[in-house]
């Protein structure tokens, strides 16, 4: 079959919505939990059914954290008591002080609020002028400034508490909580009447594992390889839908497509697809994935983080301008508009490898709307998806890396991607985060 016959048999297969059905029908999909697991295996199934080589699943240790009850109560000016979900890797813990708003909690918001002893407010979405900031970022900043502990308030509609990871693989040094929106108007509105609030946490923490899948399609004797990958597990509040079962949906659809091909033919580069656990916990499924491969052999990767989800494609060439024209060459060549974002970012798993120098692509889409939208809350559902988007971006990711196999791509400047990092301001959030490369002090 050749590469427009199998394009075309990917419009009209229904595989992939069925495979993120089963994905979306799992319960608790969260890292080291049974049900990632079971989701590993689901990736492991669809991939042989695409004609996959040598698929395998390896473990790899983590700490699994698991949420107990949150109790959170205004003490003053009034007695009340709010709704409020435990972040993960939050400890147990008991807490009372004053609340302070840090507004989107910015690192210049946070250095201007006395959060001596206080529990901090911040909200989830970003400053409409300035970059992305991450949860880990706030939470950092926040307790380096003296808060004993941490409210993460919802930007959306719908009682929905947020969640989202305070540290990587690791306790936290304070609880944190999501809030939602409603609740976080309340308690902006009583941090203005200098409120104090008691919050007590209950979660805990074992070793546990998660795993990621792999195999390959194209030539067996290339000696480069283009890897693409994405996550399947979730928080386990939500399905999971959009982060990002569709996701690990296109990185299936893409398999299907080119496991109907003669590949070896048709591209110049080995594909590796992949599945990942434990992203939402760290990054730790495309850690080891990245450990367990040759990097000097790795051409290039394809990280599908937020493709599927909406209509728009976009692209994050994380400055590579080798990259960046590649997904020039294929939105000129099917007249198909992409979005490209140029600036480099450490919070999905592009990282493990952009941070090695190998360059990395992340596939997201656009909904017309900054921040997660229903991301990270109870209301990620499979209703939400559309099966359409999600084939026609396996069909753009198939084309991509068709593309980028056949043309060379420099590796990535460490020099220029550290001063990148500094000049969109990342390197004080990275820190208070914990993830700013040691290698990097100078």
């Amino acid at each position: 079959m050749d590469l427009d016959t199998a394009l075309g048999a990917t419009w009209r297969d229904d595989e992939p919505r069925r495979f993120l059905r089963r994905l979306c029908e799992l319960d608790d999909r969260m890292a080291g939990h049974p049900g990632e697991a079971r989701a590993a295996a689901l990736v492991a199934d669809a991939f042989r059914d695409a004609d996959v080589r040598d698929v395998d699943r390896e473990s790899f240790p983590l700490t699994a954290w698991t949420r107990g009850d949150t109790t959170l109560r205004v003490t003053d000016p009034v007695d009340r008591e709010f709704d409020a979900l435990a972040l993960p890797y939050s400890p147990t813990a008991s807490v009372d002080g004053p609340l302070v708003d840090v507004g989107h909690g910015t690192h210049a918001e946070i250095a201007d609020a006395d959060l001596d002893g206080a529990i901090a407010l911040a909200r989830t979405d970003s400053p409409a002028d300035g970059r992305f900031v991450h949860r880990m970022e706030s939470f950092g900043h926040a307790i380096d400034a003296g808060a004993d502990a941490f409210l993460f308030r919802n930007h959306v509609d719908g009682q929905l508490p947020p969640t989202g990871s305070l540290r990587f693989d690791e306790p936290a040094a304070a609880p944190g909580v999501g809030v939602s929106k409603e609740t976080g108007a309340w308690l902006a509105e009583y941090a203005d009447r200098d409120a104090t609030l008691e919050l007590d946490v209950n979660a805990t923490m074992d070793d546990g594992e998660s795993e990621f899948v792999h195999g390959v399609l194209g030539p067996d004797d290339a000696n480069r390889e283009v890897v693409v990958l994405a996550h399947f597990d979730a928080h386990d509040v939500a399905e999971g839908a959009l982060d990002n079962g569709c996701g690990i949906a296109v990185v299936v659809a893409l398999a299907r497509t080119l496991g109907r091909l003669d590949a070896a033919d048709v591209l110049d580069a080995r594909v590796r697809v992949a599945g990942v656990g434990a992203e939402e916990v760290g990054l730790l499924g495309g850690t080891a994935l990245a450990d367990a491969l040759e990097l000097d052999d790795v051409h290039a990767v394809v990280n599908v983080d937020g493709a599927g989800r909406h209509r728009n494609l976009v692209a994050m060439p994380h400055g590579s301008d080798d990259l960046a024209d590649a997904v020039d060459a294929v939105a000129d060549a099917v007249d198909h508009p992409v979005r490209t974002d140029a600036d480099p970012h450490p919070w999905s798993d592009h990282w493990p490898f952009l941070r090695e120098r190998v360059p990395a692509i992340q596939l997201h889409s656009d909904s017309g709307e900054r921040g997660r939208g229903w991301g990270h809350t109870a209301a990620d559902t499979f209703d939400k998806t559309d099966s359409r988007v999600v084939r026609e971006h396996a069909m753009l990711a198939t084309l991509l890396v068709r593309e980028v196999a056949e043309n060379d791509v420099e590796r990535v400047d460490e020099d220029a991607l550290r001063d990148a990092m500094v000049d969109q301001d990342f390197d004080a959030g990275m820190r208070a985060a914990g993830i700013w490369p040691t290698n990097w002090e100078h």
